[in-house]
């Protein structure tokens, strides 16, 4: 069989953990050659997040407490796609009203990020949201969303941040970049609802089965 044709099937998967936002499970891979790895898998809901930008070009960021880095991140508002059924960019949109207290008119899609493929199906699909407007931000739970900062940034800033190493979640990088290329007329966005090929599936499957 040449190479790049072989067929990477789980002959086995074994369920190690179910937790509020993830699960962890061990698949026994089938590799070249006939021999089978184990592979450690951290299945996630996905998410979604939402580079907001104003008429004035400044891109809406939130500084936010993340506790397995021990530090607030300079980011995107964003959130888990954990509501059953609801389409992405409606998530996208409930999540800049709650954290951001805004709504934009205008919706695209930006870019899909793989958090890290190596272990996790985590996906996160990036929109940029335009012509925004104020809205109420609803009732604030007393958690890590009650000591949100929310600042408008200059673009030229905020690529600034990215590059300088003060902007380093993931799909917040690609958001900030991607937004800069459109806005300069480099490429265009796709649809709002555009196809979502990686959007994670087996985290809410399990959860409806429970």
């Amino acid at each position: 069989m040449a190479a790049g044709e072989h067929e990477f099937r789980a002959v086995n998967s074994q369920d190690v953990y179910a937790g509020r936002v993830m699960a962890l499970r061990v698949d026994d891979v089938a590799m070249p050659g006939g021999s089978v790895a184990a592979r450690e898998v951290i299945e996630h809901p996905g998410a979604v997040a939402v580079a907001a930008v104003d008429s004035d070009e400044r891109i809406v960021l939130i500084h936010q407490y993340r506790h397995p880095v021990g530090r607030r991140l300079w980011e995107l508002p964003a959130g888990l796609l954990d509501v059953d059924g609801e389409a992405p960019e409606l998530t996208a949109a409930r999540e800049l009203a709650e954290e951001a207290g805004l709504a934009a008119a205008r919706w695209s899609t930006l870019v899909d990020v793989a958090a890290s493929p190596g272990f996790t199906d985590e996906v996160v699909r990036v929109f940029l949201a335009r012509e925004l407007s104020t809205v109420d931000r609803g009732e604030i739970v007393d958690d890590e969303e009650s000591d949100l900062v929310v600042r408008r940034v200059p673009m030229r800033e905020a690529m600034s941040m990215v590059l300088g190493g003060e902007i380093v979640n993931s799909s917040s990088v690609a958001g900030v970049l991607a937004a800069h290329a459109v806005l300069t007329g480099a490429v265009d966005p796709r649809p709002a609802d555009a196809p979502w090929r990686d959007r994670p599936h087996r985290w809410a499957a399990r959860r409806r089965s429970r």
